[in-house]
């Protein structure tokens, strides 16, 4: 049933001196924008290649493809592997990481207070596109208490992994918001990559794992180096 006239009036004096938003819907990468989870992701990577008998694994060779999709970043790492051995890799990765997943990770600095005050815009709407799988962000979103955040999520075990555009395809279908309604928020150019293909904005993060001229390289709109900053830019004066 409709609110009543007295409380619509309640609601509009709550929102109208919010600033304007620039996009009707900004898009997030998880791990290296929104999540502090490097180091674990590296050191689990680096233990499934010693536990698959791949040798040591470098840990800028790690780093560099965070953001892919499991399968995709282990045939970048391991490009003489066989489809087994890459099996076996993922499967060793994911009982890594659940084994070591007893201390949650944290939010970076900010991200917390910042989303808040995006979902305080009544017509802000806040996505996830992550290469972790549906069951691993589920996780995250169930240790942190943040599933209901975000009003769609797309993890690269049921779509196609980045930088491969079809995650936010999909996103901006579901949601029903144009390509340049949308901005993507990410640390990689994988995530910037995705954006470019579409005609979408972008801002790029600095503090994740690649680095700016490789960001630069995506003109993305903008870089920043804390998360308060992305805020401050998010929104304009009415």
């Amino acid at each position: 049933s409709p609110l009543p006239e007295s409380w619509e009036l309640v609601m509009t004096d709550l929102t109208a001196g919010l600033p304007q938003p620039r996009y009707r819907l900004v898009i997030f990468d998880w791990d290296g924008t929104l999540m502090d989870s490097e180091a674990r992701i590296v050191d689990c990577l680096q233990a499934a290649s010693l536990a698959t008998g791949m040798g040591e694994l470098p840990a800028h060779a790690a780093r560099d493809i965070i953001g892919l999709g499991l399968p995709e970043a282990m045939e970048r790492l391991f490009p003489g592997a066989t489809a087994e051995q890459c099996e076996a890799l993922v499967a060793a990765y994911k009982a890594h990481f659940v084994a070591v997943d007893t201390t949650p990770l944290d939010f970076f600095p900010g991200v917390e207070a910042g989303i808040q005050r995006l979902r305080r815009h009544p017509e802000q709407l806040l996505a996830v596109a992550t290469g972790k799988s549906r069951r691993g962000l589920d996780r995250m979103f169930t240790a942190h208490d943040c599933g209901d955040w975000f009003h769609a999520s797309r993890t690269a075990d049921l779509t196609l992994s980045k930088p491969h555009p079809r995650m936010l395809e999909e996103l901006l279908a579901e949601l029903n918001v144009e390509a340049h309604e949308a901005l993507m928020v990410g640390d990689t150019e994988y995530d910037l990559e995705m954006a470019r293909a579409l005609g979408m904005h972008s801002v790029g993060v600095d503090y994740g794992v690649h680095s700016v001229p490789r960001l630069e390289a995506c003109a993305p709109q903008r870089i920043v180096s804390h998360f308060d900053e992305l805020m401050d830019w998010l929104y304009v004066a009415r």
